[in-house]
């Protein structure tokens, strides 16, 4: 019985690693530009690496646990997991050094080539010995590891070169070290006519390493790199109910450079010596190493981007594509107080949203200000807004989670220049983060409170929304407002929302509405009427949602699900999930937005929100989202949904074994790109509100003509 239930389930982490390896293929798409392959590349190494981090490294904290907990799909135990995650990565390293050196050769086409060290002529040889000489060595730091000198500390993500040293007449081998930082700029550059050769400088110190070492004595060598563990714990630091919060962040943050290892990468193979001499000082096993031909960091592949870029090389990028921008004079706060308002990024700018907050900064009207923060931009003029507001003398008040993974430091010098602008801040709350993105702007006119409330699926930060596909809902109804009012009344007292009528507050009222959704299809179903469920989010690990999935295909409801990242539900399993259909998109931007979408036609009900179906959204974190009414809003949202399951360009659909295929146009098909079809479909989102006097059949009749055109055209 047990094998029969877990034939729907994916493990999460392997689910995880099978999406990298849709990024990852993008770096050999022939459909993708050649400077955005190398992009993929880099964000593939990237994810790797924080995987390793946070993923391996819990894993890692569970084995040495006494009483292991198994996961509750899969039952698979955390060394389990480990064992089968190490040589699927490995079998991606595999794959990413035949990717790396495919964009070298299409590289080189174009005219830029990669310098190898190991095979220069005689005069390149004294050309790049001359620079080592001059800009590298001197700001080299070698140790030597012997009897006398300890094994040093190993920083996280750092690259090193370690070498066998042994003079003549000594007995022993000793180690030498070589620290290759961020004192020196890492990718070097040689104009030779047309073309523009480029080179690693770890890989030169390599080429020249003899030099750094006493002379003679320098044996064998190897590039390597360490990941360490950084999955922190922030209970570790609450000992003291009296210290700051801001303090225990910053110590655990100290703490996280120096946690156990989790992985070692290898540059080429590496002599048997110096891995085992590493293995045994880092304390880790040999399956944990890997070699690679591709460079150690893959964040190189960004910087020569940003050249191709600089050498006004834009045919190897994907053509411009800038957010809309909102006609001249157009004020959302004032537009808003008519009827409800959609913006999607990065297809809309957001600069409409911060103009309405730095708007109510300086109405006199305005009483307060309330926002929930979790990743901000670096120069974030969100936050600039809400000083402004705070110096006005407006109520400002911000819940900032400080334990938004790799923003923790970037929240607390920003919440830190709140506070002094006057802002109360509130660090959410300590068995939940705070994850949420909404507002809430109160006005008082005539002795009565006014609301306008936003409820997004993505951060507050200009940055990405120029580069995650996101939503946010904007209204000024009063109930909603009063209901988003009552949630941070809830924050500030660190008490859970557990009773709402308008809005979706995890973890109390998020997943109950939703399965309640799916029961209610469930229902239609049984008694032959239609029923749908359409559902878009980053990952869904959920196990009660996904159990309530397979009973909703067994009754016979078609279930559409668009999932980008980690998906622990096997699709199209027979007698089990066979009326579920899985698909996932990676192309130019990060599928970000969450809808959730119940029946079809008159019968739709859709919600948007900041939770995934992840048990962590859905039971440990406070989440926001909210079932949009607005007739025209919601129509949007379905052919949102339909264009992103008509794409035959960016999407993968899962078979029932799990694995993933690409969509690609059937015989006399058009390529649908859902991504840049979107810039169009969301192109009149800044315009006037349609008359109210419009009978709703016009509108949607309308709507649907467009969408329909888009769907279509050149078919």
């Amino acid at each position: 019985m047990e094998a029969q239930e877990n034939q729907i389930f994916i493990n999460r982490e392997l689910s995880w690693l099978d999406f990298n390896r849709r990024v990852l293929a993008l770096s050999k798409d022939k459909t993708v530009p050649l400077a955005e392959q190398m992009k993929f590349a880099a964000i593939y190494g990237s994810n790797l690496d924080e995987f390793f981090m946070v993923r391996v490294g819990s894993l890692y904290d569970r084995t040495l646990l006494k009483n292991e907990i198994t996961e509750n799909k899969t039952n698979m135990t955390a060394a389990q997991q480990l064992a089968a995650i190490m040589p699927k990565t490995a079998e991606l390293q595999e794959q990413c050094d035949k990717n790396v050196f495919r964009l070298r050769e299409r590289l080189a086409e174009v005219g830029y080539r990669r310098i190898d060290f190991e095979k220069l002529d005689r005069e390149d040889e004294k050309f790049w010995k001359k620079y080592f000489q001059n800009e590298l060595y001197p700001v080299l730091s070698p140790q030597i590891i012997d009897h006398r000198h300890p094994f040093p500390f190993l920083r996280n993500q750092e690259i090193y070169l370690c070498a066998t040293l042994k003079a003549k007449g000594d007995e022993e081998v000793s180690f030498g070290l070589i620290p290759i930082g961020s004192q020196f700029e890492r990718l070097l550059y040689l104009k030779k006519e047309e073309t523009v050769e480029y080179g690693l400088a770890e890989e030169l110190i390599f080429h020249f390493a003899q030099l750094v070492f006493p002379k003679g004595m320098l044996q064998k060598k190897c590039l390597f790199r360490v990941t360490r563990n950084a999955d922190i714990d922030v209970k570790e630091g609450m000992f003291d109910q009296d210290i700051d919060y801001r303090q225990v962040m910053s110590e655990l943050l100290k703490k996280r450079r120096k946690l156990a290892a989790v992985r070692l990468q290898f540059w080429n193979q590496p002599p048997q010596e110096i891995e085992k001499y590493l293995c045994d000082k880092l304390v880790l096993p040999q399956k944990q190493c890997f070699a690679q031909a591709a460079p150690l960091d893959l964040s190189c592949f960004f910087k020569l981007a940003a050249r191709l870029q600089a050498d006004g090389r834009s045919e190897l990028f994907y053509p411009p594509a800038k957010p809309l921008q909102a006609p001249a004079g157009y004020r959302l706060g004032r537009e808003v107080e008519t009827h409800d308002m959609l913006l999607a990024y990065p297809y809309q700018s957001m600069r409409p949203f911060i103009k309405m907050l730095m708007a109510a900064a300086f109405d006199p009207e305005v009483i307060s200000i309330k926002m929930t923060l979790y990743r901000m931009a670096h120069d974030s003029q969100i936050v600039q807004a809400l000083v402004a507001a705070a110096e006005n003398g407006k109520e400002v008040v911000t819940v900032v989670e400080l334990r938004a993974r790799f923003d923790e430091q970037n929240n607390i010098d920003w919440s830190k220049q709140l506070e002094e602008a006057g802002c109360t801040v509130i660090y959410g709350l300590d068995e939940y983060k705070v994850h949420s993105k909404l507002t809430l702007i109160t006005r008082k006119r005539a002795g009565k409170y006014h609301y306008t409330t936003q409820v997004g699926t993505g951060n507050y930060n200009e940055k990405t929304s120029e580069q995650y596909t996101d939503l946010a809902f904007v209204t000024t109804s009063q109930e909603i407002g009063e209901e988003a009012a009552a949630v941070f009344n809830n924050l500030a007292v660190e008490r859970l929302t557990d009773d709402t009528q308008y809005l979706l507050v995890a973890p109390l009222c998020f997943k109950s509405v939703l399965l309640a959704e799916i029961d209610r299809e469930i229902g239609q179903a049984r008694m032959g009427l239609p029923a749908r469920i359409t559902l878009k989010n980053n990952s869904i690990s959920d196990k009660n949602v996904i159990e309530k999935l397979e009973e909703a295909s067994c009754a016979g409801v078609a279930t559409d699900m668009i999932v980008r990242g980690i998906c622990c539900v096997r699709a199209g399993v027979p007698g089990h999930t066979e009326n579920l259909r899985v698909r996932s998109i990676v192309g130019r931007y990060l599928e970000h937005s969450r809808i959730y979408a119940f029946g079809e036609g008159e019968n739709l009900r859709i919600y948007i929100a900041s939770g995934d179906f992840l048990t962590r959204n859905t039971e440990r974190r406070v989440e926001v989202g909210i079932r949009i009414e607005d007739r025209s809003l919601k129509e949007k949202l379905w052919g949102l949904l339909q264009l992103q399951l008509a794409d035959n360009v960016n999407a993968r659909e899962m078979k029932p074994d799990g694995s993933y295929s690409k969509v690609k146009p059937g015989p006399g098909e058009r390529c649908i790109d859902s991504q840049m079809e979107l810039y169009e479909y969301f192109s009149a989102g800044f315009g006037a509100a349609v008359p109210e006097k419009e009978p709703h059949r016009n509108k949607k009749a309308g709507l649907w003509k467009r969408l329909d055109a888009l769907l279509h055209r050149g078919k």
